[in-house]
């Protein structure tokens, strides 16, 4: 029988090892990284179609960068994954949402409010994209609080 630790480890396994070993908080920024610039080409994309017909549809784009810039340095430094990285994500985590209430604002607003629900939730604001934007925030605050390899 094999010894646990020489023994090769798959899976859910690697993964929990990684996340003791602190391996996978410099993955989770990494990640974040990723997360934030595609997120924000999609909300640039989404809100020119509507013409950025309210100011505050340009913050997730601008948070974008800005989240990718922390996720990266939250990869290559300590320090800012426990200062700069939670505090970008928290950020972007309050303007998802924000964008949530907006975004329900928003389809309330069309004819027929909620009551014309399924027709106002189908050409209206999307009401659940703005909870992938804070799912990026919700990465980036998980990576600043695991444990960093030494």
């Amino acid at each position: 029988m094999k010894n646990t630790e020489t023994a090769a480890v798959h899976g859910v396994d690697r993964l929990l090892r990684n996340v003791r070993t602190g391996r996978f908080e410099r993955s989770l920024s990494a990640l974040t990284a990723a997360g934030a610039l595609v997120t924000a080409a999609e909300i640039y994309f989404e809100h020119d179609s509507a013409s950025f017909g309210n100011k505050m549809m340009w913050v997730p784009v601008a948070l974008g960068p800005v989240g990718a810039a922390a996720g990266v340095a939250g990869f290559f430094s300590r320090r800012m994954a426990k200062t700069m990285l939670p505090i970008t994500s928290a950020a972007i985590v309050a303007n998802g949402l924000q964008g949530t209430y907006l975004h329900a604002r928003g389809i309330a607003q069309k004819p027929g409010g909620w009551s014309n629900a399924r027709y106002n939730m189908e050409t209206g604001p999307p009401l659940f994209a703005p909870l992938l934007v804070t799912m990026v925030g919700g990465m980036g605050l998980l990576a600043s609080v695991l444990r960093r390899e030494d």
